[in-house]
């Protein structure tokens, strides 16, 4: 058994138009404004004490194709801290890319369904630096930026890649992402159970400290959480977060 790893809470960097927003249920129209200068947005959560950004390129994963390039170079131009990317990276090419240009781990989702020998490829090749986004609704997995879904369960697919040396899968519940309404912590678990040993995060709907508390009481088979609109509306305290998560 893997020794259990350091918690992390990754604060999310939802990039549209060029903008932060946080989205209902990944519904585009729902789009939130939180701040319309990343690079800005990505200093303040390092300063806050935050290691980690998670950024996705809304635009980008619907388009299949880097929108918001302009957006995430201003954010790894303003921060130190490490950045995972996901959102429209579907090719050799644009994983190569993204990790010259200073990310440090891009988040692969619908190639990971569509030419998942790529994903185990590049996980090879880039040890340590690429994860697989599993987002799903209603436990089936959602693709095209979760316009698109299919009949994969969200489990057999964390299964599949559970021996091919990604750094982690992250699992988003489509239908509770923005709403507040607590992680789906049972779920999360059973994705977490199909895909050891590669470590899980968890996404969609944290509500504050008691999800985080959850997670923790996993002991280590949930090894972080994304962190959104809680974040940005106050309901999650940075501080108390990050002093309850050990970092």
């Amino acid at each position: 058994m893997n020794a259990v790893q350091p918690f992390t809470i990754y604060p999310a960097i939802d990039l549209k138009d060029g903008q932060c927003v946080r989205l209902v249920r990944g519904e585009m129209e729902s789009a939130t404004i939180f701040n319309a200068d990343p690079g800005a947005q990505a200093r303040s959560w390092e300063r806050t004490g935050f290691t980690w950004l998670h950024v996705v390129d809304l635009n980008g994963a619907f388009e299949g194709r880097a929108v918001n390039a302009e957006a995430v170079s201003a954010i790894l131009k303003n921060t130190s801290a490490k950045v995972q990317l996901g959102g429209g990276i579907r090719s050799r090419a644009d994983i190569e890319r993204w990790l010259e240009a200073g990310i440090t781990r891009v988040i692969l989702g619908t190639i990971a369904v569509k030419d998942p020998d790529l994903v185990r490829q590049a996980a090879k090749d880039f040890p340590g630096r690429i994860a697989v986004g599993i987002d799903a609704k209603a436990g089936k997995v959602a693709v095209q930026g979760w316009a698109e879904g299919t009949d994969i369960a969200a489990r057999d697919l964390a299964r599949g890649f559970a021996d091919a040396g990604v750094a982690a899968i992250i699992y988003t519940d489509v239908g509770r992402d923005g709403t507040g309404q607590g992680l789906n912590i049972a779920e999360t678990l059973r994705v977490a159970e199909a895909a050891r040993p590669v470590p899980v995060i968890a996404s969609g709907g944290l509500a504050g400290l008691d999800d985080i508390r959850a997670c923790l009481m996993t002991k280590g088979v949930i090894q972080g959480v994304i962190a959104g609109r809680a974040l940005y509306d106050g309901r999650l305290d940075p501080a108390a977060a990050l002093a309850l998560a050990g970092g």
